[in-house]
């Protein structure tokens, strides 16, 4: 046998398929990518500490620990490391300090960074679940909000085993509505209340009590806390006290509690949520979002000011038909920062009290999906400038700082040293009219690396859920594998969509699905227009709400050749009986209970559509999906079955809704696709 010689050898190993992949994205990377979020830029806005995730492939878990920049980019260093859940970094209002939460204990703990010595220490020993960080004004205590825990309902006495016996778990025994969560499981007995602790560590008091929850607990978004009021003497909360908020979920108020006594006064009093409150620096008014709630399926967010007694309440977003979310006041107090989407975008945004606003920053986002609102937080300093979390199709999740009326600085790049070799898919926006009525409709096409616009392609539909959210031009690991793996990726906001107002959004109200078939539909026929795309490859995918609509394409047409459907909701009347949102989904999406209206219920099931299915289909839920649990994908594949369409049903052990709990259970929902497209796929040609 003869050995090629060593240059003819590199060549042919540098020319070989395998080592053409290495300059793209593969599934491997998954556990390379890292994130960042939670910016927290100190009272001087010298500098910014944030919360950076990562994945290990050898424990195949993600994990976060905190680092620390400076405000122009520079002294770039972790503040924590090792393999645990380090979050909510929160500043001493005099910047000497800075307070987190860790799991590096066991049960996360908040812990004390002396930000001039570098020591650290836990300063609680808490044995409930615990989150939310805030400190107080003066300085001098931290506020959060834990579970108190009740004894588990039970039903009769159970004989005590013999001494020695190994008797099974008990019986499990509930009379709330919502008894399992997900992403949570069992939903432990208890309510969640206000603490606070001394700074310098100590015993917390609980400064509420009884049945009801002054905090949404396992609920609330990661990186918010209580809102302290500027003399360090109260506290302002958000919180659903009626006595069947397991009902009416969206009935918030807000409430100061006095740190004193821990008595409780309500300030705002209507049917809807009033949430997310702010208080001025002066201490005279407060900013908070809400609406009259009309049981819509999507009703605009708006901002609101009003005195701190509670009077003289106002709408101060008026001007705007976006949702309004994260409010902060400027420190001057005579303003008001807030987010909002726009047609696909995160956009900060700069509220005078008169109503009028100014955009001071875009493409906000932080993350591996395009969602919007999706991981995007930020925070002001005392002088003006803020940080913020920010995201491209070539930019999972930085953080820039700027101050208004100046252009945005990045000062993280966590992944440069990964994509400097790489070649990202390139992502360009779409525009078409529905061929129902032609409402115009925004999409993103994602091209694969090396696009060759002579080529043909094979087309992958993915379509977003909620239904009530949005994609936008951010990066999307899932998306960005499958451009990766030759597939072009179209990627749209139908009817339905967040970011485009309230009357887009809810024309889908009582109608979903629906007509959004006709613009999902009308974007394959645009991207195809385009003269790039293999008309005998066409392939369909999304989860959630995407996963209704891609079980609602293929009951509307045969012209995919294979469909995945990830974690869908197929029949409404067990959904409305199963999921952790029942109480949502009968008020705000059907007109009422299942047996009321039968017809509504069934009319809009997937199972109304099943018998016209000719399209090779694919189902993969997470086994502790509570959200739309496995029952759903369930009764869509034994459908398929009786029908004698091929199809298969994956489970997925010990995850919930999205699977991405684990990195490689993510990975496997990449692969799948890919390897169940190929199957059907006509010939193709191999990714260069």
């Amino acid at each position: 046998m003869r050995f090629a010689s060593l240059p003819s050898l590199l060549l042919a190993l540098l020319t070989s398929p395998l080592a053409a992949q290495t300059d793209r994205l593969t599934e491997m990377n998954v556990f390379d990518l890292e994130y960042a979020s939670d910016p927290r830029i100190s009272p001087d806005g010298e500098w910014v500490v944030y919360v950076r995730q990562f994945a290990d492939v050898m424990t195949d878990m993600n994990y976060s620990n905190l680092w620390l920049v400076s405000s122009d980019g520079s002294e770039h260093r972790p503040l924590t490391t090792g393999k645990f859940l380090d979050n909510s970094p929160r500043w001493s209002p005099d910047g000497t300090r800075i307070a987190y939460m860790s799991n590096r204990d066991g049960v996360p703990q908040i812990y004390m960074h002396w930000v001039a010595s570098g020591q650290t220490a836990a300063i609680t020993n808490l044995t409930d679940p615990s989150m939310g960080l805030s400190w107080s004004p003066d300085g001098s205590h931290l506020a959060f909000n834990k579970l108190v825990p009740a004894a588990p309902l039970t039903v009769g006495q159970m004989p005590a085993p013999p001494p020695g016996a190994q008797w099974a778990e008990p019986a499990k025994y509930t009379d709330e509505i919502v008894f399992r969560f997900d992403g949570i499981g069992d939903v432990p007995a208890g309510a969640w209340h206000l603490f606070v602790i001394p700074s310098e560590g100590g015993t917390p008091r609980q400064l509420t009590s009884g049945e009801q929850s002054y905090s949404s607990g396992f609920f609330t978004l990661p990186g918010s806390g209580p809102e302290w009021a500027p003399a360090s003497d109260a506290i302002i909360v958000d919180a659903n006290l009626r006595e069947d908020s397991d009902l009416e979920w969206m009935d918030s108020e807000i409430y100061e509690i006095s740190l004193a006594d821990g008595s409780v006064r309500a300030l705002t009093d209507r049917r809807g949520p009033d949430n997310a409150p702010s208080v001025s620096p002066d201490g005279s008014r407060i900013a908070y979002l809400g609406y009259d709630d009309r049981y819509q399926g999507y009703q605009v967010t708006r901002l609101h000011v009003m005195n701190r007694d509670g009077s003289g309440s106002r709408v101060v977003s008026s001007s705007l038909d976006r949702t309004v979310y994260q409010v902060r006041w400027s420190p001057t107090g005579d303003a008001i920062f807030g987010l909002f989407d726009d047609e696909g975008n995160t956009k900060l945004a700069l509220f005078q009290l008169d109503g009028s606003y100014e955009v001071v920053a875009e493409n906000g986002g932080s993350g591996s999906l395009a969602y919007g609102g999706f991981g995007v937080s930020y925070t002001v300093a005392g002088d003006g400038s803020f940080a913020y979390t920010t995201s491209r199709p070539d930019l999972p999740g930085d953080i820039a700082v700027a101050t208004p009326g100046q252009a945005p600085n990045l000062v993280t790049s966590v992944n440069a040293d990964l994509f400097a070799g790489k070649t990202l898919a390139s992502v360009e926006e779409i525009w078409w009219n529905s061929s129902k009525d032609g409402l115009p409709i925004q999409g993103w096409i994602m091209k694969p690396p090396g696009f060759d616009p002579e080529g043909s392609y094979p087309l992958i539909l993915e379509i977003h859920g909620g239904p009530f959210a949005n994609y936008g031009d951010r990066f999307d690991v899932e998306k960005q594998l499958w451009a990766s793996m030759g597939f072009v990726v179209l990627y749209t906001n139908p009817r339905g969509s967040t970011s485009y107002g309230e009357e887009f959004g809810n024309l889908i109200h009582h109608a979903y699905p629906g007509d959004d078939f006709y613009d999902l539909n009308s974007g394959v026929d645009a991207v195809i227009a385009e003269g790039y795309i293999d008309e005998d490859n066409l392939f369909v995918t999304g989860g959630s709400g995407g996963g209704v609509l891609t079980a609602w394409m293929i009951g509307n047409t045969d012209r995919f050749k294979a469909a995945v459907s990830f974690y869908p909701v197929i029949n409404w009347y067990s959904f409305a009986l199963t999921a952790d949102m029942a109480p949502v989904a009968v008020k705000y999406w059907f007109p009422g209970m299942p047996w009321d209206n039968v017809e509504h219920y069934e009319e809009r099931s997937l199972l109304s559509v099943v018998s016209n299915v000719k399209t090779p289909t694919l189902i993969m839920t997470g086994e502790e999906d509570w959200r739309t649990p496995m029952s759903e994908s369930e009764q869509y594949y034994k459908a398929l079955k009786l029908l004698g369409v091929e199809a298969v049903l994956v489970r997925v052990p010990g995850e919930a809704h999205g699977i991405w709990g684990r990195p490689s259970h993510g990975i496997s929902k990449i692969t799948t696709v890919k390897g169940w497209f190929d199957k059907y796929a006509t010939e193709r040609r191999p990714v260069s």
